[in-house]
């Protein structure tokens, strides 16, 4: 299998958009992508094994070399720093990280707290907006920090500001625009790099045509 592709892939939305993508670009993929359980999936036909991951854990994956390449979103790919080639916009998956709040939100001077699943990237945001703020890392249901006390503001992504409106949140500041990037390992570069090259080549094909 040294001429095979390894792909890993986030489970969920940004899955199946990369997946129609690739179908979109010429790559036969079997119809079992599309309810499959199974963690790795083989496409002989197209020599590439596909690894379905945790949306945080694929950029790990990528950087040891385990997958030559990888489909992350950007948020992740700030907050993670992992040491892999970025190296095309996939245009999918399209959402925003924004600050949060109740809607009587007012700054407070005394130990502020920020409850996110993106520390890194939070602590960064704050601190060049000269704001020192304690960070509170949550793996989930990050609104419900607001709503318990727990901390005054949240840094989480946004689609479409639906979940914030439920959970009676406001967003108090937009931070930055996020899509999904296709991501590659260095080595795997050096050494795939006709069979990498073709991949984003076929994929910025597709790209540009439903993006003009």
């Amino acid at each position: 299998m040294e001429d095979w592709l390894t792909v890993a892939m986030p489970k969920g939305r940004i899955f199946e958009e990369a997946v129609e993508l690739l179908r979109k670009a010429g790559y036969q993929l079997p119809s079992e992508f599309d309810d499959s359980r199974k963690l790795i999936i083989d496409v002989p036909e197209e020599k590439m094994r596909f690894i379905l991951a945790k949306p945080m854990d694929v950029p790990t994956y990528v950087e040891h070399g385990v997958a030559d390449v990888g489909v992350a979103g950007k948020d992740v790919m700030i907050e993670e720093e992992r040491v892999v080639y970025e190296v095309l916009d996939l245009k999918i998956s399209a959402c925003y990280l924004a600050v949060a709040g109740l809607p009587n939100y007012e700054k407070s001077e005394i130990n502020p707290k920020v409850a996110s699943k993106y520390p890194n990237l939070a602590t960064q945001y704050f601190k060049g907006q000269g704001e020192q703020v304690e960070i509170i890392k949550l793996n989930g249901s990050i609104e419900l920090a607001p709503l318990i006390g727990l901390a005054d503001r949240i840094v989480d992504i946004v689609s479409t500001g639906q979940t914030l409106k439920e959970n009676g949140l406001v967003e108090l500041e937009t931070m930055v625009n996020i899509t999904s990037r296709l991501i590659v390992n260095p080595v795997s570069y050096r050494m795939k790099d006709e069979r990498i090259d073709q991949m984003v080549e076929r994929l910025s094909v597709v790209i540009e045509e439903e993006n003009e």
